[in-house]
């Protein structure tokens, strides 16, 4: 176990996640670089092969990234050739994303890709271990997104 700054004491799952995050985060972001990709596009075509066409707000909804971060990635996405943006037809300044050949390609790659870091991730855990972290880890989640922000609870 590393050693936990003395500021993080009263905190040591919170530090233990951060470091998680940051390891898991590095290791995909050198898989990605490997098929051209940056971190968090994997995101949004995961998305999108699930359910082409979807406007560029449900998609920020859908991986929880900022606006500018979803912009910037779908712009970068297609110049790579892997999608396309289109005015909506019911709405002229609604764009609907749809993705290219090239991108629907991703598809084998990028389970592939999230198969190997499941298996480094887990690979000197059990079965049950495994279960039971996807369990607390969602707990988790729904514990701090079903808590208001400080600035939303005075308001």
């Amino acid at each position: 176990m590393p050693d936990i700054p003395t500021t993080a004491a009263a905190g040591p799952m919170s530090y233990a996640i951060f470091q998680l995050a940051r390891a898991h985060r590095a290791r995909a972001a050198v898989l990605l670089r490997a098929m051209d990709l940056h971190p968090g596009q994997e995101l949004l075509l995961m998305q999108l092969l699930d359910r082409d066409g979807q406007t560029q707000s449900e998609l920020l909804e859908a991986v929880g990234l900022d606006h500018s971060t979803v912009s910037k990635s779908l712009r970068r996405m297609q110049e790579a050739g892997l999608l396309v943006r289109e005015p909506a037809q019911h709405d002229r300044r609604v764009m609907v994303v749809h993705l290219t050949g090239k991108g629907r390609a991703m598809r084998e790659p990028i389970a592939a890709l999230w198969q190997s870091l499941e298996e480094i991730s887990a690979g000197s855990l059990s079965e049950q271990q495994a279960a039971a972290f996807v369990e607390t880890a969602y707990a988790i989640t729904d514990a701090i997104t079903s808590r208001p922000l400080p600035e939303e609870e005075s308001g």
